[in-house]
């Protein structure tokens, strides 16, 4: 009996600041090249779990910078997929700074897509990904857009937004994320429709998953 083939697998970083529009790109991708194909890993799933501490003690905590995500964990899960292995990722919520019960079934694809704004910037996680990608955005755009997201989606108000961006998102992405782009191999704009830059990658990653293993 021959043994079985080795599981297929490409992983994709998708890396950028907030609001650059990562997010947007990693689900677009995932849809043009097919659910039964690719799977997506978030890194805001990975936040460690403050359910421990007071309310007001996880208001105080530095969300954006990398001590602030279980990379260990987000790193053995991403080995486990490239092994055809599937994994149960963590679920975060933001409106209460902790981890929400149950978690999210990732199957083993033949693509994984991992986004988030630090993806790039752990050494260990780099190491997995045969392609690293880096969304670029304005600074203004970036943060007109985190605005209206965490104003909808994250129960923040206008000036929480705008004092969480001046204390630590811009130093953190100063000193974390757009450092990471050095580590990329593409860039990307992230501004305006992104549907080119979408057909250009989806055709790449179809082309592999096409090629014979």
């Amino acid at each position: 009996m021959e043994p079985e083939p080795p599981h297929r697998c490409l992983v994709v970083g998708i890396a950028g600041g907030t609001g650059s529009g990562k997010s947007t790109l990693a689900r677009r991708l995932a849809r043009r090249v097919g659910e039964d194909r690719c799977a997506l890993l978030s890194q805001d799933n990975y936040y460690k779990d403050l359910g421990h501490l007071s309310v007001a003690a996880r208001s105080r905590v530095n969300f954006d910078h990398p001590d602030s995500i279980d990379s260990a964990l987000l790193v053995e899960h991403v080995r486990a997929l490239k092994k055809g292995q599937p994994v149960e990722s963590p679920r975060y919520d933001f409106s209460r700074h902790a981890r929400a019960s149950g978690g999210i079934e990732i199957p083993a694809r033949e693509v994984i897509l991992v986004e988030g704004i630090l993806v790039l910037a752990w050494p260990e996680l780099v190491a997995e990904m045969e392609i690293k990608i880096f969304v670029e955005t304005p600074d203004d755009l970036r943060l007109l857009r985190r605005m209206r997201r965490d104003i909808a989606d994250r129960g923040r108000d206008v000036d929480g937004v705008l004092g969480q961006y001046q204390e630590t998102v811009r130093p953190m992405h100063d000193a974390f994320v757009r450092p990471s782009k050095d580590r990329a191999d593409l860039i990307v704009p992230g501004e305006g429709d992104n549907q080119v830059v979408v057909r250009f990658l989806s055709t790449a990653l179809k082309s592999f998953l096409a090629e014979p293993p």
